[in-house]
């Protein structure tokens, strides 16, 4: 679903999957090849959110007045709250990024992790814990960040050619 409030409304990119179960409200951009996936809440009524280039965010997250990068992984069960989470990272499930925060191009937030307010975590490294801790990432990790993105970005063309049920 798709709601304008404050006199701005959601804008998606043809190339990108929004699935019929999102909730998209307000100064919403959703860029090229992106996924936002069942039960995802957008809000941009309090500040705008961007959803970059091949970026997806999966079932369960919300995002409010926050940008994502571009080719960036949102797993499940995400709050992204006016934070900026930079190119070429993943935010694993069930965690947290909070106000303020800014994860850098090419991190991995592991699940369960809480990025306080106001937190940076350096480019190229990974934050765990409650609260983030961080390290260097290794080569496995970034392999994985890029697997995973590239498998969103096809999942997400596949899902919109399937269209919905008439």
């Amino acid at each position: 679903m798709e709601r304008s409030i404050r006199n701005a409304r959601p804008v998606s990119a043809d190339s990108a999957f929004v699935s019929e179960m999102s909730y998209l409200v307000g100064d919403v951009t959703v860029e090229e090849d992106a996924s936002v996936w069942p039960f995802v809440c957008l809000r941009g009524d309090g500040g705008g959110v961007k959803v970059g280039k091949g970026t997806n965010v999966q079932e369960f997250s919300m995002i409010h007045g926050a940008t994502l990068g571009e080719n960036v992984t949102v797993g499940h069960n995400v709050v992204v709250d006016y934070a900026e989470i930079g190119h070429d990272s993943l935010v694993g499930i069930h965690s947290a990024v909070l106000e303020g925060a800014t994860v850098e191009p090419n991190c991995l937030v592991a699940s369960g992790c809480l990025v306080n307010h106001d937190q940076t975590i350096p480019e190229g490294h990974m934050a765990y814990g409650v609260p983030a801790e961080t390290k260097p990432l290794t080569d496995e990790h970034r392999e994985e960040i890029e697997r995973i993105q590239e498998h969103y970005v096809e999942l997400g063309a596949e899902y919109r050619e399937a269209g919905t049920l008439e």
